[in-house]
């Protein structure tokens, strides 16, 4: 037979705000990341790796051709692997190389008409939002704007709102 408990009863303690954040990054993440892959939905419109449409995403939304240092650096990768990524683009007729008339010895890597279109694509998949945000109430999502804005550094909503 099972002692009874010398200890007093004690009440349940509340959680953490560090457990309560861990719980809701992890919620946050099933729903971004697992329920609504934008990232798989990206691969299979595009054809290609996440990796390669964001690179493609960076080259496109330059104001100005890049060198192949200016995509690794965008990409956070090195060199060797920028020029393989941008072969491939090339290949697929989505940028485009030029000689860059500052340096003979590097090129210049833009977007291509058809570039641009995909890079637009991929934008407009990350931008929709997962439909389980439709669905909250006015007020919920008025609150989970303000929370994204202060998780941003922002004051306020574009616009003021």
């Amino acid at each position: 037979m099972t002692e009874p408990a010398t200890e007093p009863a004690t009440e349940p303690q509340a959680e953490s705000a560090a457990d309560v954040a861990a719980r809701a990054w992890r919620n946050l993440g099933v729903v971004f990341h697992e329920r609504n892959d934008v990232r798989r939905q990206v691969t299979e419109a595009l054809g290609m790796s996440f990796f390669r449409a964001k690179a493609l995403r960076r080259i496109a939304a330059a104001a100005e051709p890049l060198t192949l240092g200016d995509v690794a650096g965008l990409l956070l990768t090195d060199r060797p692997y920028a020029t393989v990524v941008v072969d491939d683009l090339v290949g697929r007729g989505l940028v485009e190389r030029a000689p860059n008339p500052a340096d003979r010895r590097a090129k210049l890597v833009t977007a291509t008409e058809a570039g641009r279109a995909a890079a637009a694509e991929a934008e407009r998949i990350l931008a929709t939002p997962p439909p389980e945000l439709y669905g909250l109430p006015a007020e919920d999502l008025a609150v989970l704007d303000r929370i994204a804005l202060h998780l941003l550094g922002e004051s306020e909503a574009p616009g003021g709102a």
